[in-house]
């Protein structure tokens, strides 16, 4: 990956991809311009950094179709503003100049079963979900695991009195999948050998290693988040990678692809919190992202 061209007032710069990429077999977009945008989780500034960048982007380029904003899921926990993230996105899908496209990622999943199935969420809500609620103004207190189990439920009631209405709606509403020209469109990637037709939602939200590990052909090129080990986004012959670990590395990526063209946008702002940042093991399906 090499760059391309830096604006470092804004924060942002704009990478190219090398030679080799998917672009070999990957030329048709549709005759549009498509946005990918990888997993946020509630860092509310690198979003706002990120869509300004893509609009300064957008004002450079020439075409008639308007563009594709496709974003690939993990709104939600681990930063601090899931709830102005969310709100944020419901804006842009009332936009009438945009075509937006918002994909489920697993974090999504599991604060929907939290809603459903309170009492069974213990480890998300201590793991992940804490930060969510906080930031919709709901407190979870530190006690011990039987206190927290049994207060699962009312801090569900709390939630779904604080959360407008519209974002319950969004979440509800989240396809899993998007098919544009040569790509396909995914939270965390495909199952190897199961056709495009026939791929399980579980394996669209949570598969692993067995994806990222693999050299099968899909159908498509696959665009998806999920898994990070650097705030560099991955490139291979059937894949493009694009979750950078905004939460944790501060930097948010956006892939833009344009027929065979391929340049990424990465907005680059410090973490609110401090995180040690460190590469991420290769997930290994369920409850590892």
């Amino acid at each position: 990956m090499t760059i391309d061209a830096a604006m470092p007032a804004s924060g942002v710069r704009i990478l190219r991809s090398p030679h080799g990429s998917p672009a070999a077999r990957a030329r048709s977009t549709d005759g549009r311009v498509i946005f990918a945008i990888g997993d946020i989780h509630g860092c509310y500034r690198q979003l706002s950094a990120l869509l300004e960048a893509i609009v300064a982007d957008l004002a450079t380029l020439a075409s008639a179709a308007p563009p594709l904003l496709v974003f690939c899921g993990d709104y939600v926990d681990r930063g601090p503003e899931t709830s102005n993230v969310l709100t944020a996105l419901i804006w842009l899908a009332r936009h009438p100049a945009l075509d937006v496209v918002f994909l489920r990622g697993n974090h999504e999943e599991m604060l929907l079963g939290f809603l459903e199935q309170p009492g069974e969420s213990l480890a998300w809500l201590r793991r992940d979900g804490a930060r969510t609620l906080m930031s919709y103004g709901v407190a979870v207190a530190e006690s011990d695991s039987d206190t927290l189990e049994e207060d699962c439920v009312a801090l569900r009631d709390q939630l779904l009195d604080q959360m407008p209405a519209s974002h319950l709606e969004f979440l509800r509403a989240l396809p899993i999948r998007r098919v544009c020209g040569d790509y396909v469109f995914v939270h965390a990637g495909l199952r190897p050998g199961v056709s495009l037709a026939r791929q399980e939602d579980e394996d669209c939200l949570w598969i692993g290693k067995e994806f990222l590990r693999s050299d099968h052909r899909f159908e498509k090129v696959v665009v998806h988040g999920h898994s990070w080990n650097s705030d560099a986004p991955v490139v291979t012959a059937n894949r493009i990678g694009i979750d950078t670990g905004a939460y944790a590395t501060g930097v948010l990526t956006a892939v833009r692809l344009d027929g065979s063209s391929i340049a990424f946008i990465q907005a680059r702002v410090p973490a609110a919190e401090s995180f040690e940042v460190r590469p991420r093991p290769i997930e290994d399906g369920r409850g590892e992202s």
